[in-house]
């Protein structure tokens, strides 16, 4: 599919997101393991989150589209190769899960998934005693499990979650300590289903449990999609875009403090809880004096999904930005580090990839190009974003990408418009 994408003179206009896909996976996942039966509404409908749903059926798991019937932390089936097709998160949380399983289960996907690093989830799992290997990744078998306290060497949500959904089985207690605080949905999720969770400063800890209550949760809007609306609302002269009931967990909004710090106008309105997940609704205009960013380290990782439509962001700021800190986005659903390098110079950016990010020089007025997404909903989405502010009509190879997280992207684009 290419995507036709003009610039535009303003957005205006009330999104509705797509229900948060880190809460959807997680909420999908203990769901099945939940002792009865579970409400879910809101979920992501993208195709990362259909993966999650198409294993937990094949592990025995029921959901009709609103209830998931829970069969207790012992009630998954033995089944043949699970395709998690483009989702990572579905892949490493599964291990976590079936590797405390006493049967053994393959975990297979996509191309793109196929050259992700799992070795992040098979070292601690091995640690714990679980059978593992990898590649293909393959977990389960040998139990029990035993507790262990471990160093995160590297940020990741999925990899610590992974963790402590084998620490439920394991003997003894698990702790995972963090370099910097990642998102924190499945420890919210379990302490709500009666998970004994404990959290101080970044270890999180986890004992032995042999119940899961179930969930009843509304998934909020996923702050993720929200971050091309801000940008692109901020951008484009003109501007109004209200999204509302979007997830505004603690963990995930340093992307908007860092927008607002550099002259974005994002307002936010009717703060409120949602099954445990702080929600707000959000309004974005049109920004002014902005300012240049410069980002590594812990910054960087706490907003890694965000970093694509960031850099579009920076090619509009006056002098010299530098992202750093994120060598993570080049094993991702593609080399996010590379493929926005190559889009954005296309279309006229002064903007250098280094080894871990990029440094890019603004203002710079834009021009449509035909670019590719390379296989990358967030990719396509960034790119679709500098096509707004672009002269011209840019056309995006591969746009298709974006069902992996929001099928409705290019619709909502449309709308703004």
């Amino acid at each position: 599919m290419i995507a036709t994408v003009r610039n535009a003179r303003r957005l205006e206009g009330v999104v509705a997101l797509p229900g948060d896909k880190s809460i959807s996976h997680r909420a999908l996942i203990l769901g099945s393991v939940a002792s009865g039966r579970s409400r879910l509404s809101g979920l992501s409908p993208g195709a990362d989150v259909q993966s999650t749903i198409r294993c937990l059926g094949e592990l025995g798991a029921a959901f009709d589209g609103s209830t998931l019937e829970g069969y207790g932390l012992r009630g998954l089936r033995r089944a043949g190769p699970l395709d998690c097709g483009n989702s990572g998160t579905t892949m490493r949380l599964l291990a976590g899960l079936l590797a405390a399983q006493d049967f053994k289960s393959e975990l297979i996907g996509d191309e793109s998934l196929a050259r992700r690093p799992m070795d992040r989830v098979v070292g601690p799992l091995g640690e714990m005693g679980a059978w593992t290997s990898w590649p293909p990744l393959r977990v389960g078998g040998k139990t029990p499990l035993h507790g262990i306290s471990y160093t995160m060497p590297v940020p990741s949500a999925q990899v610590k979650s992974a963790v402590l959904l084998a620490g439920l089985y394991a003997d003894g207690s698990t702790s995972v300590i963090e370099p910097v605080k990642t998102r924190d949905h499945t420890e919210l999720m379990l302490s709500s289903m009666g998970a004994p969770i404990l959290v101080e400063g970044l270890k999180v800890q986890i004992g032995p449990t042999n119940r899961l209550e179930p969930l009843d949760i509304d998934v909020p809007g996923d702050i993720s999609a929200a971050a091309f609306w801000l940008v692109a609302g901020g951008l484009v002269p003109g501007s109004r875009v209200r999204i509302p009931g979007v997830g505004i967990n603690p963990t995930r909004t340093a992307f908007v403090e860092l927008l607002r710090a550099t002259g974005f106008k994002v307002r936010e309105a009717n703060r409120r809880y949602v099954g445990g997940e702080l929600v707000a609704d959000l309004e974005v205009t049109s920004a002014f004096s902005l300012r240049p960013i410069r980002i590594g380290g812990d910054t960087a990782a706490k907003m890694i999904d965000e970093l694509p439509v960031l850099a579009v962001a920076a090619t509009q700021m006056p002098g010299q930005s530098v992202i750093t800190g994120a060598a993570e986005l080049r094993v991702k659903e593609s080399n996010r580090i590379v493929a926005m390098e190559e889009g954005l110079a296309a279309m006229g950016a002064d903007i250098t990839a280094v080894d871990d990010g990029w440094v890019i020089n603004g203002p710079r007025t834009l021009e449509a190009a035909r670019v590719s997404a390379q296989g990358d909903h967030r990719v396509a989405m960034a790119l679709a974003v500098a096509a707004l502010i672009a002269d011209g009509r840019t056309e995006i190879d591969g746009a298709e990408c974006v069902e992996i997280s929001y099928p409705d992207f290019f619709d909502h684009l449309e709308y703004l418009c």
